[in-house]
This record gives structure tokens, C-alpha cells and sequence, in this order.
């Protein structure tokens, strides 16, 4: 494995100064000196770390002024957006944008699988459903998240497009984050059981505008999902869940999202 250039190691430690803290957003770094004789190095490899923090939008140097912290939903990055959005100092609008990435990814993925997909990626979506349902009855949240994972992987995979599923694929880390965090409430779960049927059935169905559509739905329910369980006002305690009729597979599924 290659050994980290000085110019890496100073950034990375910087980068983690900032995801616990230390200096908060809009607040400024130490000066250049500082940071050099804290490290031990010289105020060009501190200049050079600042400048790679900066072309990922993390930092912001004002002339005259100093180098100041950008808020993480600035960040362009994708390694440090994965850091923080783990440590949970991601401000909300990092996961919206998230699903925004995905309404645009996989709305169009749908409609392409409705023209493309196999028999093997039907049933890989049918497996995915019915293992969430599983995950969903016994209470695990971690088979939960990797069985609504499974689904959608399975439909970006039956788009027919290989490249579709490597855009996503680079956000696994982030994408599973956002999946749990919304993932474990119940109701949630009976969401997404719901849509992830009528997205199979849609794309079963051959009709690429029909499965854009139930994705997009899909997604709209995610999105309200979000914001009412997550992204509600620090205290504010979410409405209690409601029992929802069992899903039935042969006509109105009702039940979950993701």
C-alpha cells in the first residue's frame, strides 16, 4: 500500500479536526504558521493540504482574512461527504440531495428495465421484496436495509445500461447510511414493501412510463418518509405509527419504502 505524502497526511488530519468540531462551520482554520509547526511541517505542505481541501469545497480561503470551514452540504468530496454523512455531522440537506441523486438515477433506471428486464432480474427483485418482508416481520433492521438495497440494485442492474449501476454503486456507503436511518421505523418499512411492489409490477408489466411513474412514487414516499422521521425540528417527536392492511401480492400491495 503507498505511504501517504505529507501533503495527504496534513489535509486528512485537518479533515478530521473539522468532522469533530473543533473548528466549526464558517469558522476560520488556524494561520498557515500554526498549522506547520503542529505538524511538524513546512507552511508549503500545509499551503499544498489546504489547497486539496479547498478543490473539494470543504475549505474556503478569503484573502486577507484566513481559511475558513464550508457547511458539509458544500462539500464536493465524495470521501469526505461519506465521512461526515457517518459521524452523523452532515447537515440534512447532504441526505436530500442524496435522494435527489437518486430520483434522477433510478426513475430513469425503472423505465429502462421495463424495456430490458429478464426473467433473472425479475426474480432477483421478487427475492429482495419477499426477504424484506421477512426482515420487516422479524424486526431486523440490518436485513431490512440490505434487502431494500438489494431491490433497488437489482432493478439499476435490469436497466441493461453497466454503467447505471456504477454511479450509485460509488455511494454504497452513504446510500446504506440513508437506507437505516429511515429504515428503522416500521411504518417506513411497510412503505417501502408497498412501492417496491408496484415498481416489480410496473416494470413486469413492460411499460417504461409505468415504471418511471411507480418510482417516482416510490420516491416521493421516500422523500416524506424522511422528512418526517429525520428531518423534522430537533425535539419534535414524529406522529406514532398506524397499522396498515397486510400487503396483498395479487392486487393493492400495501405496505413500505425506501
Amino acid at each position: 500500500m503507498a505511504r501517504k505524502s505529507l501533503v495527504e497526511s496534513v489535509a486528512e488530519e485537518l479533515l478530521e479536526r473539522i468532522l469533530r468540531g473543533e473548528v466549526a462551520p464558517h469558522e476560520a482554520l488556524p494561520p498557515e504558521a500554526q498549522i506547520a509547526r503542529e505538524h511538524e511541517v513546512s507552511r508549503l505542505t500545509v499551503r499544498e493540504a489546504l489547497k486539496a481541501l479547498q478543490a473539494q469545497n470543504i475549505v474556503q480561503v478569503r484573502r486577507g482574512l484566513g481559511t475558513f470551514v464550508n457547511p458539509p452540504d458544500a462539500w464536493t468530496g465524495l470521501e469526505a461527504i461519506l465521512k461526515a454523512a457517518s459521524r452523523g455531522v452532515a447537515s440534512n440537506q447532504v441526505a436530500l440531495r442524496l435522494l435527489e441523486v437518486r430520483r434522477m438515477v433510478e426513475t430513469g433506471s425503472a423505465e429502462l428495465a421495463a424495456q430490458h428486464v429478464t426473467e433473472e432480474d425479475l426474480a432477483a427483485m421478487e427475492a429482495a421484496v419477499q426477504e424484506l418482508e421477512q426482515a420487516h416481520a422479524a424486526q431486523d433492521l440490518d436485513a431490512v436495509t440490505a434487502a431494500d438495497m438489494a431491490f433497488h440494485d437489482a432493478v439499476l442492474r435490469a436497466s441493461g445500461n453497466p454503467f447505471v449501476p456504477v454511479l450509485l454503486g460509488q455511494l454504497s456507503q452513504l446510500l446504506y447510511t440513508e437506507r437505516r436511518a429511515t429504515s428503522a421505523f416500521p411504518e417506513v418499512q411497510r412503505h417501502a414493501i408497498r412501492h417496491h411492489r408496484l415498481v416489480l409490477a410496473a416494470i413486469a408489466s413492460r411499460d417504461p412510463a409505468a415504471a418511471r411513474t411507480a418510482m417516482e412514487e416510490h420516491l416521493d414516499q421516500t422523500y416524506e418518509d424522511y422528512e418526517h422521521y429525520i428531518g423534522r425540528p430537533a425535539g419534535a417527536v414524529p406522529a406514532p405509527d398506524h397499522p396498515t392492511p397486510n400487503p396483498n401480492p395479487t392486487d393493492q400491495h400495501s405496505t413500505g419504502d425506501d
